[in-house]
Order: C-alpha cells, then structure tokens, then sequence
C-alpha cells in the first residue's frame, strides 16, 4: 500500500519587492558614495515633502473655512509662506548675523572677565586655594574658553577655499529648496491621487490583512507627526516672540539671538527649554549677574507658562506619554540621532505605544478579558 505524500507549495513570488528593496537599502548604505549620490539626487523631493506635509494642514483650513477651489487655496497657502520667508532674510537673518559676528568679537572680553575674577576672588575662598583647587578651576576655565576661542575664530576668519565652498553648499541648498517649494505645489494638488496610488501599491504587494495593518500604521503615524511637529512650531514661535520682549524690557545684550535660541530649543521636549536657557543666562552674566538672574528667571517661568498652559492649549490633546516615557524616548533618540532624533523621538515613541496598545486590546477581545 502506497502512501501518497502531499506537498504544499508555497508562492514565495510576494516577497521579491523586499528582497529587491533590502538589498537596494544594504546596498547604499554600504556603498557611501552610491548612498551620498542618492541623498543628493533625492533632495529636491525630500525638500518638496517636508513643504507639502508642514502646509498641508494650512491649505486644509484654508479650504473648509473659505471654501475655494484647490488651485486659490494653494496660492493663499503659498502666498503666507513666502512672505514669511522674506521677512526672515530680509529682517531677521541680516540682525541674527551682525549679532553672532559682535559675540565672537566679545569672547575675548569674556575671558579676560573671567580671569579677572578669578584672580580677584582666590585670596576669598580659603581651604579651596590651599587645596589647589583654585589654580585647577583658574587653569581648566581658561583653557577651556581659551579653546572656545580658538574654535569659533576659524568660523569668521575662512579662506578663500572655504567661502567658495560654503557658498556653493548655500547655492545647492537654495537651487534645491526652490525646486522642491515647486514641487510641493504638485504634491498639494494632487495629494488624494498619491494617497490613492500608495494604497493601491500597498494591496498590490501585500495580503490584504497586512496591507490594512500597514495603512493603519502610517495613518497613525501621520496624526502623531502632523499634530506634533506643526504644533511644537507654533508653540515655539510663540515663545522665541514672547521670550524677545521679555529679554528686551529687561535690556538683554543680544536679546535677538538669545530668544532665537530658546524658542529653537524648545522644539526639545522637556531638555530643550534647559538647553535654551544655559547661553542665555552665561551670557547674560558677562554683562551683569544681576540681570543673568532675572534673565535665568524669566525664561524659567515663562517655560512653565508653555508647559503648563500654552503647549496643551496648542496641542491639544497629550500624546498619551507619560514624563517618564517622554524623557526615556528623547534621551534614546538623541543618543541614535541626535538632535533631529530628540525632536522626532516623541511622535515616534507615541506611534510605538498606539500600535501596542492596539495589538494588546485585540487580543484581549480574543480572549475575552476585560481590565
């Protein structure tokens, strides 16, 4: 008697578009050169992506409240950013510049302050000179500034070879932000149509199951990112204005470029409005120590006035992270990607919880356990 053996045969044909993309991906990544070619060909489209999706909520309000057709929307959308843009190189860049040129030019100043003090206040702190910690703090503080110094210097005094260099980085940079500010006009037209086509892609490749599960996943994804990131620079925004006017009623040398610098930081969850306080007031104190404490003051209360009030009222809902999570994900993310990883940790990090939030609440459902 013959046993018959029946073999299942399994369509692998499914799996070729990963096959073909991880080796595409270790390929680049591998390969700097082809990795480096890549980004650059690229840059235009990412520029043009990141435009469409910052400005997608706008041209959404646009659209519902005065109720115009894509075309005049996309124009009034267009129309606010590029007056804003010139504002910022027509206003703000020429101040920021001529204000990070004076602080250079102070660094000196600064360390002959510091010295001064040093050596004006040793004969006052007893058991620590005789420990020999004074002449360790005078000799590493100097040193340390010193090298400051010596590293800032080459930035404003660059050869010939550098400047071309910068400014051809610059051209590059500017030829392919105007391409993708173009491009991103397309992509706001036709958004429905790109959406369209990637969920088609997505059930092509896929099982339908799957193909569900990674639309969900990138529709979470986009409410978290949108919502986080247009959010966060609002807020900010609102706190670099508010931060100006403080530092300038209370006659802040280079309040400008300090109130830049806080309300860029606090794009930072919880160390960023720390970040933006420390120049701040170390600068401050070269000038007077009276004003750097009211200086360290107001910027620490007005970070409580975000975090308390103005961040929650602008973001609304929470991300659904709790403090400790929020420091866990932005120490991890600054740690593999530094600052751009801080800034994209939280989203990140709220995506991650959702998705196993979800996945745990359905097998719940499965077993018929409630908690």
């Amino acid at each position: 008697m013959g046993v018959s053996v029946i073999i299942k045969k399994k369509n692998y044909f499914h799996l070729l578009p990963i096959i073909i993309i991880s080796i595409l991906i270790f390929r680049f990544f591998t390969v700097p050169r082809s990795f480096a070619s890549i980004t650059k060909l690229l840059q235009p489209f990412i520029w043009a992506f990141s435009i469409a999706y910052l400005l997608n909520p706008l041209l959404i309000k646009v659209e519902e409240k005065f109720k115009l057709k894509r075309i005049w929307s996309i124009l009034i959308v267009y129309a606010i950013l590029i007056i804003c843009i010139i504002i910022i190189i027509t206003i703000f860049t020429p101040k920021i510049g001529l204000g990070l040129s004076n602080l250079v030019k102070e660094f000196p100043k600064f360390v002959e302050i510091t010295e001064n003090y040093i050596n004006t206040h040793t004969l006052n702190l007893g058991i620590l000179d005789r420990l020999g910690v004074t002449n360790y703090l005078y000799e590493n503080l100097t040193n340390i500034i010193s090298q400051i110094t010596a590293s800032l210097n080459p930035i404003f005094n660059k050869t010939i070879t550098q400047l071309i260099g910068f400014t051809s980085a610059v051209t590059s940079t500017l030829t392919n932000f105007a391409l993708g500010l173009i491009i991103s006009v397309y992509m706001l037209k036709d958004k429905e149509s790109f959406k369209k086509q990637a969920k088609a892609l997505m059930y092509a490749i896929f099982t339908p199951e799957r193909a569900e599960k990674i639309i969900d996943i990138g529709r979470e994804c986009n409410i978290q990112f949108s919502s986080f990131l247009i959010g966060k620079m609002i807020d900010s925004a609102i706190i670099g204005v508010l931060c100006f006017i403080g530092l300038s009623l209370l006659k802040t040398p280079y309040a400008l470029i300090l109130s830049t610098i806080v309300g860029i930081t606090n794009m930072i969850p919880y160390f960023g409005p720390f970040i933006g306080m420390i120049p701040a007031t170390i600068i401050t104190l070269f000038y007077s120590p009276i004003k750097a404490l009211w200086v360290l003051i107001f910027i620490f209360l007005l970070q409580q006035f975000d975090g308390l009030y103005l961040g929650p009222k602008i973001l609304g809902m929470h991300v659904g992270l709790t403090p400790f999570w929020i420091i866990t994900s932005v120490t991890i993310g600054g740690g593999v990607a530094g600052v751009m990883g801080m800034l994209l940790a939280v989203p990140i990090a709220a995506v991650i919880k959702t998705m196993i939030q979800k996945y745990v609440n359905t097998k719940l459902d499965e077993k018929n356990i409630t908690l």
